[in-house]
């Protein structure tokens, strides 16, 4: 069934007059609540004149399609790094998903503070929607933001999700293609999003400016294609690679790099697996990436299986900071039109180092 989104109602009113807690589900707004008021960071947050774009739009993705009237003014992203993309073409989100935990009692929130977002989120604090782990957003929050636009693109939003985020607003969904959350094609994600807020065009320019980018490294680097690589995270006392389909592959690949695909094949549709030891052999490559802030690298360099392999005697294993320092890793694993650049550059600076 498609799903087209043309009333003239506003989509917010209509949600809070005809939704129950009961409907919404009651252990998805437990502790629920919104401190947002009718007119909270409605100037600050729409977007600009010049960011109007061409309307009106229908996205196809894999809930049906979405029509979009005109130019959206608040955004509310429920993908992980949605809001990034959303960024790029000059748009504020009212409300976003915390993806990063923000240490406590820092201010701002560090997800609004990498070097590649910091400028173009200038002193604007959007609400943050869903915390990374959440089983869900928050919905109630979302209907007091009012949105005119809601974008659950790089998400695992399931068909129930996209329901109850359409009685709130028009909502776009992850692409039509993706088998399985989080495996599209980055540049998929970013013209997915690019639609969805009528700047198509302009998408597809960034999109072939960092393909750019990346072609150029490959031809400056042919070394590369002769390695094959794997991305791995310290998690929970394990070691999780990530596999081919996710960005951080994806990246290497574009890069050049032949990547491990044995991963895909025992992560069974996710986008990484913790190994189990007797599989460390797995990541025991010509490179290995890591990217974990110092205390899980730590950790992990006390891991023998890991510290006894090949590549990591061999000084072929690049240790990648995640949140911390330069956020390398941050920007890698999110993989968004204003992170790319910069993951490009300072990825080749390892890699070729």
């Amino acid at each position: 069934m498609l799903l087209h989104r043309t009333t003239r109602m506003k989509p917010w009113r209509r949600f809070a007059a005809t939704l129950s807690a009961a409907t919404l589900g009651v252990g998805l707004l437990a502790g629920c609540g919104s401190d947002s008021s009718d007119d909270e960071s409605s100037d600050t947050n729409s977007p600009a004149a010049d960011a109007a774009g061409a309307f009106p739009v229908t996205v196809e993705h894999a809930f049906g399609s979405t029509k979009v009237e005109e130019a959206p003014k608040r955004v509310v992203t429920v993908g992980y790094t949605d809001d990034q993309s959303v960024l790029a073409f000059g748009i504020k989100p009212v409300g976003m998903v915390d993806q990063y935990p923000n240490p406590a009692g820092q201010s701002p929130d560090i997800n609004t503070q990498w070097p590649w977002v910091k400028d173009k989120w200038g002193d604007t604090k959007p609400e943050v929607i869903m915390k990374n782990g959440d089983s869900g957003p928050n919905y109630e929050k979302i209907a007091a933001l009012r949105p005119d636009l809601i974008i659950a693109v790089y998400s695992e939003v399931d068909k129930a999700a996209y329901d109850k985020l359409s009685q709130i607003a028009p909502t776009v969904g992850r692409t039509k293609a993706e088998k399985e959350p989080f495996s599209a094609p980055w540049q998929d994600n970013a013209l997915q999003i690019a639609k969805a807020v009528g700047k198509a065009d302009e998408g597809e320019k960034m999109v072939q400016d960092i393909q750019a980018q990346l072609d150029t490294a490959k031809k400056e680097h042919p070394e590369f294609a002769d390695q094959k690589a794997v991305a791995l995270s310290w998690y929970k006392d394990a070691i999780n690679p990530f596999t081919s389909t996710d960005v951080r592959g994806q990246l290497l690949t574009g890069l050049g790099f032949k990547y491990q695909t044995e991963i895909d094949k025992i992560a069974d549709g996710s986008f990484s697996t913790a190994l189990s030891p007797e599989r460390t052999d797995l990541v025991d490559v010509d490179r290995i990436f890591v990217i974990n802030d110092k205390a899980d690298t730590e950790a992990l360099n006390k891991f023998k299986l890991f510290t006894n392999l090949d590549a990591v005697k061999g000084g072929k294993a690049e240790y990648l900071l995640d949140s911390e320092g330069p956020a390398v890793g941050a920007a890698i694993s999110q993989g968004t039109l204003l992170s790319m650049p910069y993951a490009i550059d300072e990825l080749v600076k390892s890699a070729a180092g």
